[in-house]
């Protein structure tokens, strides 16, 4: 047993993996736009990752582009049985490192395509829509015909689940008439949580939650907070906030991401983290949120 598996599991796709993984995101260079500094080093935690107990990796082409999955593959591939490897489309990088939809089947079939021969797989496990409707969060905008392609795809054999990201409850909603939706990836910590209603909902539904940016978004004065719960724990800041999520709700699942394997190992260890009622208190208080109902 590892020191992660203390967090439990959760259903993602065809199988259940750990609720603490690991968010490939960082892996590419600045702006995740062109290689790491040190690839070596990328490789080294990757394997650090998956020695360490580490089942399921977030990825996706447009980091980089390419660079992440091809390091992924470098570092991991044959891919040991048990690892879920989860990626995005919907979206492309600009010659400017910008972010740019790309909705249309035709790009959607690339992406696929990409992301299958990057990795050096023959289907993907889960792939993550993406929507891009607004640089700042979630909007409302309409799934159905990306969602349609990618469930094309689907039915060819090319994906195994579908799951949706930076999405409204609307959308997940009605991307389920279309498609069973095997997970929601949305921005959600200690500072942002706009999605406690879709968080508490999906829990009750049985589908896996992913917070992307679990580590970011915190003003000078929540941080302090942050910094001072740490302390009385003798843990990290980046520890207790990891920790406050996974007893948040059981269906939360945690990327966090690095490039560093001792960052990686702080992050792993907040599995053995339990945090006493009275702080989590002081820390529902950054946002002035009540507790999820969803256990």
């Amino acid at each position: 047993m590892t020191a992660i598996d203390q967090a439990g599991t959760y259903v993602l796709g065809s199988h259940a993996v750990k609720r603490l993984g690991y968010g490939a995101m960082q892996l590419a260079g600045p702006g995740v736009f062109g290689p790491p500094k040190d690839r070596a080093a990328a490789v080294a935690v990757l394997r650090a990752a998956v020695e360490s107990g580490v089942d399921h990796i977030d990825t996706s082409d447009f980091y980089g582009p390419h660079v992440t999955n091809q390091i992924i593959k470098e570092a991991l591939h044959p891919y040991r049985d048990g690892l879920t490897l989860v990626t995005k489309v919907g979206a492309r990088r600009g010659g400017d490192a910008s972010w740019l939809p790309a909705f249309s089947k035709a790009e959607l079939t690339q992406a696929v395509h990409d992301n299958l021969r990057h990795l050096g797989l023959d289907v993907l496990d889960v792939v993550n829509l993406r929507a891009m409707f607004s640089v700042h969060g979630a909007a409302e905008g309409s799934l159905e015909e990306p969602l349609t392609a990618l469930a094309e795809l689907q039915r060819q054999g090319l994906v195994r689940h579908i799951g949706l990201s930076n999405v409204t409850a609307r959308q997940v909603q009605d991307g389920r008439k279309i498609t069973p939706i095997a997970c929601v990836q949305n921005m959600y910590n200690l500072a942002h949580r706009e999605d406690e209603a879709l968080l508490a909902q999906l829990a009750g539904e049985g589908t896996a939650y992913v917070p992307f940016f679990p580590l970011g978004g915190f003003t000078p004065l929540q941080s302090g907070v942050l910094s001072e719960v740490a302390s009385e724990l003798g843990a990290t800041p980046m520890q207790v906030a990891l920790a406050w999520l996974l007893q948040r709700a059981p269906n939360i699942l945690l990327i966090p991401g690095t490039s560093s394997v001792a960052h990686l190992q702080q992050n792993l260890a907040a599995a053995q983290l339990q945090l006493p009622p009275s702080a989590v208190e002081r820390l529902d208080t950054l946002h002035g949120t009540p507790a999820a109902t969803a256990h």
